[in-house]
């Protein structure tokens, strides 16, 4: 399995943490930075892991601030990512079971390294339940869609 990973300066060094666990369990990593805790911006870093994560070239994404809020929004802004905020276990098991969510935010100032790690198996071992969540999935697909239009005909393309 092969992911993206991005934090700004707050997350630097849960990022180091939870690459040093993925690489132990044999997964790839993509390291889209930063690369210290010299402050830095952090939405065309995540930008960056999600279109990473829509183009196909992993299969899931990790991005990483000091809350994880603001690393959740930048990702969402990139057509056909799902990411989602996951604080403990519950949430990011629901957020694969019922959302199919491929990028996960974590907050390095809300949760602990060691369980940032326990929350991210969770997040990369629960499948996608299907059924009448995919419905759900759908709806919000069309709903990115629609927006996309919309932004489309507003700015004459």
């Amino acid at each position: 399995m092969k992911i993206a990973i991005g934090s700004d300066h707050a997350g630097f060094l849960l990022k180091k943490d939870l690459i040093d666990h993925l690489v132990g369990l044999d997964y790839k990593v993509e390291d889209l930075g930063t690369h210290s805790i010299d402050p830095i911006d952090y939405p065309e870093i995540c930008a960056s892991v999600a279109r990473r994560v829509r183009g196909g070239e992993v299969d899931f994404g990790i991005v990483l601030g000091g809350s994880g809020q603001g690393e959740q929004i930048a990702a969402n802004k990139i057509h056909g990512v799902r990411a989602a905020l996951c604080p403990d276990e519950f949430t990011a098991r629901l957020a694969r079971a019922h959302n199919n969510a491929n990028v996960i935010s974590m907050g390095a100032r809300v949760v602990a390294p060691a369980y940032a790690v326990a929350i991210l198996d969770v997040f990369l071992t629960t499948p996608f339940e299907g059924g009448r969540h995919q419905s759900r999935i759908d709806q919000v697909a069309e709903l990115e869609h629609e927006e996309a239009l919309f932004e489309a005909v507003a700015h004459g393309k």
